[in-house]
């Protein structure tokens, strides 16, 4: 089959075949489709869609084009989580922990920093001598020996999806619900995962700004897990401010480890313990999400959390005594103060304006190659509804230097809305698909 009648049959609207969906990206993950032909196929989808079985065929044509991981040896239900991405959203630093230390088998594959949002590789990489680069005999064995693992994917994970999202990246074909949906499900699917956790984010901290396009990504991920045999829940959950208090590195991986020793934001807490329930049910150790709720309480409240995070820590070479002394992490030599200038109640703080001053501050990567800074941040003493008077404190900066500090402290208060009535409450979790 030509790849030419291929792109002009989505062009036209028409629904293709597995095969002719192998021929295009499983030919483009081998180098034998031509950018051009791929990025005109790339755009025709975007303006036509796919069905459910179309993108499924698509998700698995990227699973196919290399390793996929083989877990069958580690008895019970492995669950993998993934997000959409946020910002200070650090809840894969608590859930695996939680959910091994309740029985659950966690083989989590994570990122580094892309765009705003952080990466969970750079967050662990700020727990000293943490290994996030382990080999899949490595992987299976640490989850068959303490339970749990959090590592990065190898390259040989779904190959193709990685040189189809870098066209994408050029082609302006980046915000399509099915490509990103096949994107994601490629990689959890090819990590091995029985059954797959999905925190699909809304607002403007996050890829998707509605809650009505988080919802059709979440249909179309669950759906795919229909269609390929993965069960798969979706919870879609607010993203107009940040996650927690702490937007960094190693200030999230602090803030995380206050969690599990019981303590925490109200937020992030309760998003831990909504997300944990599911993830109780997925891997059949709760009967519903209110009983799998109930367990997660009980791990966080027991501590049972904390000393399994000690030793996916020390099993990964990190210094375990980082839980019981958080002040092991990278700290920023300059800390500044971030003052209300007048009084009334914080009625929104932009999540975006608040990793973007994250950004300057070098968390993340601003370009290719780019090492964040570990111990940089903005941690957050005030969230959306709580009173201020002016000259108290809104927020902290963590900077490498005083210039950095004053620069990315004014892009930190203007994220700020200040008013003298209190705003409406907004729901953390807009709904739950499965």
């Amino acid at each position: 089959m030509r790849i030419y009648d291929i792109i002009l049959k989505k062009r036209n609207g028409g629904e293709l075949t597995a095969g002719e969906i192998e021929a295009v990206a499983g030919g483009y993950g081998r180098g034998e489709v031509l950018d051009a032909q791929m990025a005109a196929w790339l755009m025709a989808v975007c303006f036509r869609g796919m069905t459910p079985r179309e993108t499924a065929d698509l998700t698995m044509t990227m699973v196919r084009s290399g390793e996929v991981l083989d877990l069958s040896c580690i008895p019970g239900i492995k669950v993998d989580k993934h997000s959409t991405g946020g910002v200070g959203d650090k809840t894969t630093l608590i859930l695996v922990p939680l959910l091994a230390a309740a029985g659950v088998p966690v083989a989590k594959m994570s990122g580094r920093s892309l765009g705003h949002t952080g990466g969970t590789a750079d967050k662990l990489e700020s727990i000293p001598g943490f290994r996030v680069s382990l080999t899949p005999q490595e992987v299976v064995e640490q989850v068959k020996r303490v339970g749990a693992v959090m590592a990065t994917q190898t390259a040989d994970l779904a190959p193709a999806d990685k040189r189809i999202y870098a066209l994408r990246d050029l082609t302006a074909t980046v915000d399509c619900i099915p490509l990103i949906a096949a994107s994601v499900m490629s990689k959890k699917i090819a990590s091995g995962a029985d059954a797959i956790l999905l925190d699909v984010k809304a607002g403007c901290g996050a890829f998707m700004k509605s809650v009505d396009d988080a919802k059709a990504l979440a249909s179309e991920m669950v759906a795919i897990g229909r269609q390929v045999g993965r069960q798969t829940i979706a919870v879609i959950t607010d993203m107009d401010q940040p996650l927690g208090r702490a937007v960094g590195n190693a200030i999230e991986v602090r803030e995380a480890i206050e969690v599990l020793q019981g303590g925490g934001p109200d937020d992030l807490v309760e998003l831990c313990v909504i997300l944990g329930g599911l993830g109780l049910v997925l891997g059949g150790k709760a009967d519903s999400a209110e009983e799998g709720e109930r367990v997660i309480r009980g791990v966080l409240a027991d501590g049972r959390g904390a000393e399994k995070l000690r030793r996916i820590i020390e099993a990964q070479g990190g210094n375990p005594m980082v839980v019981d002394d958080p002040s092991m992490l990278p700290q920023a030599p300059v800390v500044r103060s971030v003052e209300s200038a007048g009084s009334g109640f914080v009625r929104r703080i932009d999540a975006l304006g608040i990793a973007q001053a994250a950004l300057e501050l070098g968390c993340g990567r601003a370009e290719a190659g780019a090492e964040p800074d570990l111990s940089a941040g903005v941690y957050l003493h005030r969230k959306t509804g709580d009173s201020v008077h002016a000259g108290e404190p809104l927020a902290e900066v963590h900077a490498r230097d005083e210039a950095s500090a004053v620069s990315v402290s004014r892009m930190v208060l203007d994220s700020f809305e200040i008013g003298t009535e209190a705003p409406e409450s907004h729901p953390l979790v807009h709904g739950i698909m499965h």
